[in-house]
């Protein structure tokens, strides 16, 4: 019986029909984008791995994603931590385990939903916070971002006090960060498979791309285009980020400012992978590793579940899947 690997997808067309058509021509597999429907309790997958690429807009897609890895399925990326992990725990650890970040503090939310009472249900909330602190760990220019987005959105680079109190105003029901700014030399994004694999690439988020949206990729015909200390240790420091928020699937930005790579952003499980932003020589190492990887996983007998204290009570269960004989 072939070893099934399926895929969830929004409406990006080239890294899934790629990915398909390459994992089809290897022995002893199919794979085909998922089909979920209703769910039930003791659901057992008829994948051995799935990849996520769009669970973070569809709910129902990352429950049902964690209903598979309670099965025995392989999912990447883990949809339990996906759930759970924001960009700012990822400054955090980046921190504690020897990666460069700039100075960041977390703010409160400016604004709640109606059915919290500033003055009884916040109890807990310094207030007025201590602005000054802040500004003097962080100094300016910083950037201002929510602690959990990406794409830019509701971003603010302040330089000035008064413009940090007004873009914070601004802000709503974000919990939004204060980063600090690094003017950088160079950038590079990084594309991450199964932890090990690293390919860096020159970024440049200030210039218009091929397809009309800010950010484009730098291409080079070379394996190395940084100079080699210094690509060592953005390899370094990538699988150091990877291997701590366990990511299989993911992009880690890295701003060069004096020969130090600054951990950007590196929380992006469903990173960019059309071949019209990387580029047909990128996008083909992208393809061809991811499926390396699911292949490996599927036939290793790899289980999202096994990382889990919870895996270890579980016991034998006649397992269901809807319109199957029972």
């Amino acid at each position: 019986m072939a070893d099934k690997i399926g895929i969830l997808v929004g409406w990006e067309q080239s890294f899934p029909q790629a990915f398909l058509e390459r994992c089809n021509k290897v022995p002893g597999v199919q794979a085909e984008i998922a089909t979920i429907g209703g769910t039930p309790e003791r659901f057992e997958s008829p994948y051995r791995v799935l990849i996520d690429r769009i669970s973070h807009e569809v709910k129902h897609y990352r429950y049902h994603l964690k209903a598979a890895a309670l099965g025995g399925a392989f999912v990447i990326n883990d949809p339990f931590w996906w759930s759970a992990d924001d960009k700012f725990f990822g400054y955090s650890l980046a921190s504690q385990i020897g990666v460069a970040t700039p100075r960041t503090v977390m703010l409160p939310q400016r604004d709640y939903i109606p059915s919290i009472s500033k003055d009884r249900s916040l109890r807990n909330l310094e207030y007025p916070l201590r602005w000054e602190a802040i500004v003097d760990y962080v100094r300016f220019p910083a950037i201002l971002k929510p602690a959990d987005g990406g794409g830019w959105k509701d971003v603010s680079v302040v330089r000035s006090p008064e413009e940090l109190i007004a873009a914070y105003n601004a802000s709503g029901q974000n919990v939004m960060t204060l980063q600090e700014f690094i003017d950088f030399d160079d950038y590079v994004r990084c594309l991450c498979v199964g932890q090990e694999r690293i390919l860096p690439i020159q970024y440049d988020p200030k210039r218009i791309g091929p397809t009309g949206l800010r950010g484009c990729y730098v291409q080079h015909e070379g394996e190395r285009w940084l100079p080699k200390a210094l690509h060592d240790r953005v390899i370094e420091d990538a699988i150091k980020i990877n291997r701590a928020l366990g990511y299989d699937m993911n992009s880690v930005e890295f701003a060069i400012k004096d020969g130090v790579p600054y951990a950007i952003d590196f929380t992006n499980p469903a990173p960019d992978m059309h071949v019209e932003h990387l580029g047909a020589r990128y996008f083909n190492i992208a393809v061809d590793w991811m499926v390396d990887f699911a292949v490996a996983c599927a036939r290793g007998g790899r289980r999202t579940r096994d990382g889990y204290a919870w895996s270890r009570l579980l016991r034998p269960v006649e397992k269901v899947r809807l319109g199957a004989p029972t």
